[in-house]
Parts: C-alpha cells; sequence; structure tokens
C-alpha cells in the first residue's frame, strides 16, 4: 500500500515586504468608486473652504494662515474617516479572510495599512495648503490688497503633525471597534463629546483645571496649530497620546491579532 508524500513547507522563503503590503493598501484606498471620491473630497473639501474664506473673510485680514486654518477644520474631520475606513474596510466588506489568508502575518498588515494612511493623510494635507496658496493670492487680488505669508514652514509641519495625530486617533479606533460606523460615532464622540465633558469639569473644578492638558489629547494637540508647542507641551502632548493613542492602539492590534477572522 503506497503512502502519499510527506508535504514540505520552505520556511525560508521571505515574506511579502512591507514596501509592496503598503503599495497594495494604497491602490485598496483608490480603486473603489467610494474610495476614489472619498480621497477625492480632500481636495474638493480644501476648495469648498478656500472659496468660503475668499467670499466671507475681510480682505484687509485675509492671509495664508487664514486658509490654512480654515482648511484644517474640515480635514481634521476628514482624514480620521479615511483612517478608520482603511481597517474596517476588511471586516465590513467581508475581505478580511482573504487579506490574512494571503498574508498570514498580521502585524505587517496593519502596519502597512497605518503607513498608506499616513501618507495619505500627509499628502492631502500638502495638496491642501497648495490650494489655500491660490487661494491666498486670487482672494488678495479680488480683494485689491498684497498677499500676506504669516505662516512659517515649521508651523506648516506642525499642523500637518496635529492632522496625523487624528488620523492616528481615527486609526486607532478603527483598530479596536473594526466597524466603520462604530469607528465613525467613536471618532465624533472623542472630538465633540469627550473634549465638552472635560472641559467643563476643568471649568467648574480648580484641580482639573492644570491636569487637563496631561490628560486631554484633544486640549493639549491645540499648540500644535498655533505656531508650535513649548517643552512643556510636548511633555503634555506625549502624556496625554500615551492614554489615548499608544495604550488603545496596542490593545486594539493585540484584539485583531489573537482575534479570529470570519
Amino acid at each position: 500500500m503506497s503512502t502519499a508524500a510527506p508535504i514540505t513547507i520552505d520556511t525560508a522563503r521571505p515574506g511579502v515586504p512591507l514596501g509592496r503590503l503598503i503599495k497594495v493598501e494604497l491602490r485598496k484606498m483608490f480603486n473603489t468608486r467610494s474610495g476614489f471620491w472619498l480621497m477625492l473630497s480632500i481636495a474638493i473639501v480644501a476648495a469648498i473652504a478656500t472659496v468660503a474664506i475668499i467670499i466671507f473673510a475681510d480682505g484687509d485680514d485675509l492671509s495664508f494662515g487664514l486658509f490654512a486654518q480654515g482648511i484644517g477644520i474640515p480635514m481634521a474631520i476628514v482624514l480620521p474617516v479615511i483612517a478608520i475606513l482603511s481597517v474596517t474596510s476588511e471586516w465590513s466588506q467581508r475581505t478580511g479572510l482573504i487579506t490574512f489568508t494571503l498574508v498570514p502575518h498580521r502585524g505587517s498588515i496593519i502596519a502597512a495599512k497605518a503607513i498608506a494612511a499616513i501618507i495619505v493623510g500627509i499628502a492631502g494635507m500638502l495638496i491642501a495648503y497648495a490650494i489655500g496658496a491660490l487661494g491666498n493670492i486670487g482672494g488678495s487680488a479680488i480683494a485689491g490688497v498684497d498677499p500676506v505669508w504669516d505662516t512659517s514652514l515649521v508651523n506648516l509641519v506642525t499642523i500637518i503633525l496635529a492632522n496625523v495625530l487624528g488620523l492616528l486617533i481615527g486609526f486607532t479606533l478603527g483598530v479596536l471597534i473594526r466597524n466603520s460606523a462604530g469607528a465613525i460615532v467613536g471618532y465624533f464622540v472623542y472630538s465633540f463629546v469627550i473634549p465638552s465633558i472635560l472641559g467643563f469639569l476643568a471649568f467648574s473644578q480648580d484641580w482639573f483645571e492644570k491636569l487637563q492638558p496631561w490628560i486631554d489629547f484633544n486640549d493639549a494637540t491645540l499648540p500644535l496649530f498655533d505656531g508650535g508647542p513649548s517643552g512643556e507641551e510636548w511633555a503634555q502632548i506625549g502624556t496625554s497620546g500615551l492614554i489615548w493613542l499608544v495604550i488603545p492602539m496596542t490593545f486594539g492590534i493585540w484584539a485583531v491579532l489573537k482575534s479570529e477572522v470570519k
């Protein structure tokens, strides 16, 4: 009676490189109709904000800083949603089983998704800045004033950093909840409900007022929009970021690595 030949597995064969996984994740973010329009919404939202500033702002108040601030507000909402969907699509569209079968190293997949989301976020902010610069030139010409370039390169970098941190909060919620609607609702709770509660607590309790920036990540990151944090403010970003970003993301990644994919 013949026996089947034993199956040998080539354990020395290298896995899929991280760079290739990042390219795949970037392609997945653009190759659907909804994904394409979500990416395009970055430029659309920036253009709408720029036009609104030109129409409603006083000509004497026009400056590149005003356009950067006006564009940064909607970007703080759009970019985290993009990060959330980059993660939750594997579960909401039930493609996770295929993805994690083709590449069983789940940590590499999550890392590729995070890097791809950051790349999109930074590229989106640069595009938004370019639109804002054109708006500053065009708006100043319409108002008959000289363009004002009052935002330094350092400030632009810190604004990008603030938006990337917000994007990573969205990514963290996507990893934790793994449901698109739930993660988006969770992000709006984090962005609007929790800061209101903590702000009221700081207003009504003197002991909490000085403690707030050390535990409120939203409050701690505000100096990134205002010219750059001081040394103490960087420490506050790090401490509150540990609470709201590092620990939840670590737990979320651990849950993804251990959970059953269906």
